[in-house]
């Protein structure tokens, strides 16, 4: 093993949700003798998925390193979450390797899902792969569905590969590269077989693709193809090499990782076509004299601590060494949930760093100080929870637990909501705050009550009035006497709350005008319909007082007085939050959309061809806030997973009266009592 970037690559496996991105993972483990035995996720002992809460939902939630040395190469390979629930952690972990494999299924109506990561790799510029899993169970031609995967990818994909057989049916494949036959078996290396001339039309058809796409970038090819002259293999095989680095093409792999079928020619072109670590920094403009690495994610294991998962951009990284003025305590490549204790790590590996307070994932690491690498952007939380201690002695460490939780989950926000002040877990959907609690309460042993987080009502009026408040308290002694008259007025939507005051001749003492202000602020938080009341103008217009008995407290209590009496006779109105929400879909699914938002009692402002994404529109839409807790539910079950949307707050607005009605005894006010 050499110890410097050469012999070193990084490797990132994703793809959808179910389409074997953990068996693929395994097999490849399997294949190069890092595992003495293959696991299944049936079976719950894979490298991949070796959390809890992976293996009980079957699926992959966190990012899981593995490693393996194959022809003197050291692997490390990252299986990345499918599910778009847990995209954040996929994409800070894509940004730190040498190459991607994205697996799917061969299954033309799912193609759709990858459009999202086809956009993201190209717009980073990673080199990628596609391997079409599970061919065993195909029921369309392989060239119907790489037509289909070229419709959602920007850069053009090229068969590497073409099938013998088809289905259950499925034999081997052809090397389009040097045209050699292979016939697939089980727990084995397929075997040369002589070409099967009755595919040699079809086959024929698929290499001059592959050469003509090729030849988009090397004129030498080119002149060849158009003299009919075989390009030797060897040169092929540098322009897959150059043209992958520089993420120009999408090579297409297939087979069933289940299996083992495919994976070992899959393993050798990330082996000779896949760029140098050294590579894919330059491509990041990373130029500097200091050793370099960023953080791709946080664990908190229970036994050792924190561990930061980092890609060693720069130079060599050492046990014991200060970076960002924090000293490593430890370093490992990880197997799972297996350590691996190391002294260094080299440019373009990726390993485990043990105890690194204050670093968190994104981080660029460094003795010196550098400039910051560039991030992946945050992916805006769009379905929440609100949640409390199931034990009343446990809130006092609940703010400390969810830093640690977002620490390790950075697709994860919390807030305490200023109106309702509910502790409130966001996330990207159900699944995901799932994960999350099973990790409050299994890790931090922190079990949690949820339930829907509630509306921040606001209430109005529409009517203007006069009110008289007079506040008279004899106890011995001093008094309290405060004595105010109040005008109170709507005022225009958004204007919030103006207080003013037309005192003539003294009525009301200079010295007590601010305790009148501070009854009416405090009346007003709730009011009359039980929320808090916005937009209202309140004017003291008259008033007395006594010399001796009235106090700032004393006019406080009369104001309170005036407001409450007032308040009953401006017809209040319950108001309810709109925002403005942002709706990115593929084209095919516009009008749905459309039908889901009218559905929610939404306003269409408009939609337009999505900036960027070819085949994408934005849609515009006005929805109420009661309608939006799982709006990304219903829009991912219309969208194939691939609908995902912005929004913000944009206005208040009165509640229809019915509505009004079921949310006042919802509420508990619908007697109107404070």
């Amino acid at each position: 093993m050499k110890g410097n970037s050469i012999g070193i690559r990084s490797v990132a496996i994703v793809g959808p949700y179910l389409s074997g991105k953990t068996t693929l993972l395994e097999s490849l483990l399997w294949v190069t003798k890092a595992v003495s035995r293959k696991g299944t996720v049936q079976d719950k002992n894979t490298v991949g998925d070796s959390s809890q809460e992976a293996r009980d939902r079957q699926m992959t939630v966190e990012v899981n390193a593995a490693h393996t040395v194959y022809e003197d190469v050291r692997f490390t390979f990252l299986d990345c979450p499918g599910s778009v629930e847990f995209a954040q952690e996929t994409l800070n972990a894509l940004i730190g390797v040498d190459a991607v494999v994205v697996v799917c299924e061969p299954v033309v109506d799912r193609v759709m899902t990858l459009s999202p990561l086809f956009k993201f790799l190209d717009d980073w510029e990673i080199p990628h792969f596609v391997f079409l899993n599970k061919m065993d169970r195909a029921d369309v031609d392989f060239m119907e569905v790489l037509h289909a995967l070229k419709a959602v990818s920007s850069r053009p994909l090229i068969p590497h590969q073409y099938p013998i057989g088809r289905g259950e049916s499925i034999l081997g494949f052809i090397n389009l590269v040097n045209e050699q036959a292979y016939h697939y078996h089980p727990g084995a290396p397929a075997d040369p077989v002589p070409f099967p001339n009755e595919l040699k039309e079809e086959e024929q058809l698929a290499r001059m693709e592959m050469l003509e796409t090729l030849a988009n970038w090397d004129d030498h090819l080119l002149e060849e193809l158009l003299e009919e002259i075989e390009p030797p293999e060897e040169e092929i095989l540098n322009d897959l090499k150059m043209e992958l680095g520089a993420d120009l093409i999408v090579p297409v792999f297939f087979g069933c990782a289940d299996r083992d079928y495919g994976v070992r020619p899959l393993l050798e072109a990330l082996l000779q076509e896949t760029s140098e670590p050294t590579a894919i920094a330059e491509r990041r403009n990373i130029k500097s004299d200091a050793e370099i690495a960023q953080v791709l994610k946080t664990y908190n294991t229970q036994q050792g601590g924190k561990l930061s998962l980092i890609r060693v951009w720069q130079g060599t990284i050492t046990d014991g060494m200060t970076l960002n003025g924090v000293r490593i305590g430890g370093m490992y490549r990880l197997m799972g949930q297996q350590q691996q204790s190391i002294n260094e790590a080299h440019a373009g590996e990726i390993v485990a760093l043990a105890r690194m307070e204050g670093i968190k994932t994104g981080d660029t690491l460094s003795p010196a100080e550098v400039p910051a690498l560039r991030q992946p952007e945050q992916i805006k939380p769009v379905f929440a929870m609100a949640i409390q201690a199931e034990k009343r002695n446990d809130e006092v460490k609940l703010t400390g637990t969810l830093a640690k939780l977002l620490e390790e989950d950075a697709g994860l926000r919390w807030e305490q909501h200023g109106d309702t002040h509910e502790i409130i877990l966001w996330g990207q959907g159900e699944i995901h705050l799932q994960v999350a609690l099973d990790r409050l309460r299994r890790k931090y042993n922190l079990p949690m009550v949820t339930h829907l987080p509630q509306v921040p009502y606001k209430e109005t009026v529409r009517k203007s009035t006069n009110s008289h408040g007079r506040y008279k308290h004899q106890t011995g002694g001093h008094g309290q006497f405060g004595d105010v008259y109040l005008d109170i007025q709507p005022v225009a939507r958004g204007d919030g709350f103006r207080f003013g005051e037309k005192i003539v001749g003294g009525v009301v003492p200079k010295q007590y005008i601010p305790g009148v202000e501070m009854g009416v602020r405090e009346y007003l938080t709730t009011g009359p319909l039980g929320f808090p009341v916005v937009d209202i103008a309140v004017t003291l217009t008259n008033g007395s007082y006594h010399s001796v008995d009235s106090s700032e407290q004393a006019f406080k209590q009369a104001a309170r007085i005036a407001m409450q009496e007032g308040m009953a006779k401006c017809e209040p109105v319950l108001l309810e939050p709109i925002v403005k929400a942002v709706i990115s879909v593929p084209t095919d699914f516009t009008s749905k959309v459309l039908r889901l938002s009218s559905g929610r009692r939404g306003q269409v402002l408009g939609y337009d061809a999505k900036e960027g994404w070819t085949g994408w529109d934005d849609v515009v839409v006005l929805l109420p806030q009661a309608e939006m807790h799982d709006l990304i539910v219903e829009l991912r079950s219309q969208t194939m997973g691939v609908g995902f949307f912005q929004c913000e707050f944009d206005h208040l607005q009165e509640v229809p009266d019915k509505l009004a009605e079921r949310v006042l005894v919802t509420t508990g006010h619908s007697n109107g009592k404070r």
